[in-house]
């Protein structure tokens, strides 16, 4: 099936205004009306400009065919995009009859027919159809320190809005949001009323904002809960010792079993992201080694190697 360019086909540009394109259906219609023209063609002509024109002029009908995008380079090999019968348009203007409706391409059924071809999906006789506003989504990336403060942010969204030609562009909304303590990763904030317009004196939609962290340098989230890798000396590993970790919630004093290994875990209940009930901070413990970079610290090395009879490979078989 053929892609049908409306725009093309009636000579005017994508972002034409109502009254270019009236301007420009009448011009056309005078040259190939069947009854005046002596284009061999005209019946043909006049046919594909009278469809073209039923879509352009009509909003909705227009702001839907303007979905498939505009430079569709698909020649005879066009299909309807799959969820195109699942999308919701509400052509609220006047119906096509059966009679019309027959008289527009397999192009025009594909997009505006089916079980609906007296006015295209939704269609209401003519009757603007009550509905309550879509619900518009978008995603919103937060620092994770945000799930303790629950701070204020504004936030630039590009969402889709229509003009009163019909024609369908995204812009740029700004808002604040108020961000709530204990806000975790895949959450949805709903903002009420500050989706799509309702119809018909239909209340709008709402806003629904998918919250996704940004990498942190040192923490993971896993839901609630924190992970964090926690540097300890060798002496603090083997001694046992009292530590400091800075935390987006604050400082928290953890202490270090005597005799700790690299790769153990310790957990700090109800220490990660705020909420009922909190999440966890699990720290991974990872021993480093000073370098032995000068005289003092080679010497307390070598004081070691003679003194301690520890062999790491000995409980691996090596």
């Amino acid at each position: 099936m053929k892609f049908q360019d409306y725009y093309e086909v009636l000579g005017v540009a994508r972002d034409a205004s109502a009254e270019q394109i009236k301007k420009a259906f009448r011009k056309l219609a005078r040259k190939y009306h069947p009854d005046v023209s002596k284009e061999t063609d005209a019946e043909a002509r006049m046919q594909a400009i009278n469809e073209a024109h039923t879509v352009l002029s009509d909003p909705e009908r227009r702001a839907a065919y303007d979905r498939l995008g505009q430079d569709w380079h698909g020649g005879e090999d066009f299909r309807p995009p799959p969820d195109w019968g699942k999308q919701q348009f509400d052509f609220s203007g006047r119906g096509l009859s059966p009679d019309e409706a027959a008289q527009f391409s397999d192009f025009f059924s594909q997009l505006f027919g089916g079980t609906h071809a007296a006015g295209g999906f939704g269609a209401h006789s003519g009757r603007r159809r009550q509905r309550h506003g879509e619900d518009h989504h978008a995603q919103v990336v937060l620092d994770i320190e945000d799930a303790f403060t629950g701070p204020t942010r504004q936030l630039a969204l590009r969402l889709p809005q229509r003009d009163a030609q019909g024609r369908v562009s995204n812009a740029t909304r700004t808002l604040n949001v108020r961000i709530p303590v204990g806000v975790r990763e895949g959450q949805v904030i709903r903002l009420a009323g500050q989706g799509a317009p309702g119809s018909g004196g239909q209340p709008p939609g709402d806003l629904l904002l998918e919250v996704r962290f940004r990498p942190h340098d040192r923490l993971r989230v896993d839901g609630r809960d924190l992970h964090l890798t926690l540097p300890v000396a060798p002496w603090e590993a083997a001694l046992g010792a009292v530590v400091v970790v800075d935390l987006p919630g604050g400082r928290l004093k953890v202490r270090i079993p005597r005799g700790a290994q690299s790769g153990q875990q310790l957990k700090v209940r109800g220490r990660g992201i705020p909420g009922s009930p909190p999440g966890d901070l699990l720290l991974a413990l990872q021993v480093v080694l000073p370098a032995a970079d000068t005289a003092q610290a080679q010497a307390l090395y070598e004081t070691m190697a003679r003194e301690l009879a520890f062999d790491p490979r000995r409980t691996t078989g090596s």
